[in-house]
């Protein structure tokens, strides 16, 4: 069997434009500068809804902050959509730190607490989701500069921007780009051709349904005792 023994399928923006609008019925040869405006903002609130709908494992990343003794809140960048996992590193100089993990709470949670200024070993962390200037994320106790030196958390961060200059490809797997395309020419025929959206809305909710089965860590699920808290959303 002759195959081709390369995966380097990863076609641009601007490719997916075109296959997206040839999906609702339109040749290449008719795309007009509007066409394209459309896809590129279409393109970006595609990657937004994404963004929205849960963790994209490929959008995570693990975040280190120094921790300075006596300060509670510590700035978070402004492309993060939400933390996950947080743990407090304890370096005692040995060349074998210990991690320890510590748990998040809600803004009803910490405004309960009595004295917000108590120092010692952190146990939990609020993240306030501010757009100006920053999110930040605030622990208590707060840092003593003796009990741990650094703060690390992974989090899920924005999708990139989605442009169709240059040959800029968009920032997802393979797995998703079936998915990315029909959610794309759905959502331009809700702009050019409205009577293919009754056909493109299924196919386009399936190949998202697909891609999102493959999107999780296949590691065994334990339910623990303690391991987040329960509070109002």
């Amino acid at each position: 069997m002759a195959t081709s023994g390369t995966w380097n399928f990863n076609p641009s923006l601007g490719e997916i434009t075109l296959y997206a609008y040839n999906l609702i019925g339109l040749r290449n040869t008719s795309l007009l500068q509007e066409h394209l405006e459309a896809a590129r903002m279409a393109a970006n609130m595609l990657c937004s809804n994404w963004s929205n709908r849960g963790v994209n494992l490929w959008a995570v990343d693990l975040v280190t902050e120094p921790l300075v003794a006596g300060q509670a809140t510590y700035d978070v960048e402004l492309n993060t959509v939400t933390m996950l996992d947080a743990y407090m590193v304890i370096d005692n100089g040995n060349g074998q730190p210990i991690d320890r993990i510590i748990l998040p709470v809600s803004r009803t949670e910490y405004a309960s607490y009595p004295n917000k200024e108590t120092q010692g070993f952190t146990t939990t962390f609020w993240f306030d989701r501010l757009i100006s200037p920053n999110p930040t994320v605030t622990l208590w106790p707060v840092p003593d500069g003796t009990s741990a030196q650094y703060l690390k958390y992974y989090r899920v961060r924005q999708l990139q921007d989605a442009n169709l200059s240059n040959g800029t490809q968009v920032e997802i797997p393979y797995l998703w780009m079936e998915a990315f395309a029909y959610n794309l020419a759905t959502r331009l025929a809700i702009i050019w051709a409205p009577d293919k959206v009754q056909l493109l809305k299924p196919m386009a909710d399936e190949a998202y349904n697909i891609a999102a089965e493959q999107n999780v860590e296949t590691a065994a699920q334990y339910i623990s005792p303690q391991i987040s808290g329960y509070y109002r959303p």
